[in-house]
């Protein structure tokens, strides 16, 4: 189960974020990540209330405060986003893709057979 960030106790002095165990920053309250909203901004070129469209359960102030610690923290969270990414890659070179007529039975991962 993902530790909710209201769980977490290190704060920071953006209202909204806190850092889990491993210091990385998420919205307070919820599990997302700070990394998270980010790359979905960039992705999509969503602006805070279109974020807020996507995820109602996030207030306008959440997402402001987690764009605001971005962007004052942006090259070490560049490095966590990179980093992400690049073990994405890794493991989709691991798994091998399932052809068309696997997907058509149901053949896949956590599928029964």
């Amino acid at each position: 189960m993902p530790v909710r960030y209201a769980e977490v106790d290190l704060k920071t002095r953006y209202e909204h974020i806190a850092l889990n165990e491993a210091r990385v920053p998420g919205i307070v309250g919820t599990t997302m990540k700070v990394v998270e909203l980010v790359v979905e901004q960039r992705a999509y070129g969503w602006s805070p209330e279109e974020l807020h469209f996507q995820h109602p359960y996030l207030t306008l102030g959440q997402i402001h405060s987690a764009l605001a610690y971005y962007w004052d923290h942006r090259e070490e969270l560049d490095i966590d986003i990179q980093s992400r990414l690049e073990r994405v890659e890794e493991l989709r070179g691991e798994v091998e893709p399932l052809s068309l007529a696997e997907r058509l039975r149901g053949h896949g991962p956590g599928q029964r057979r």
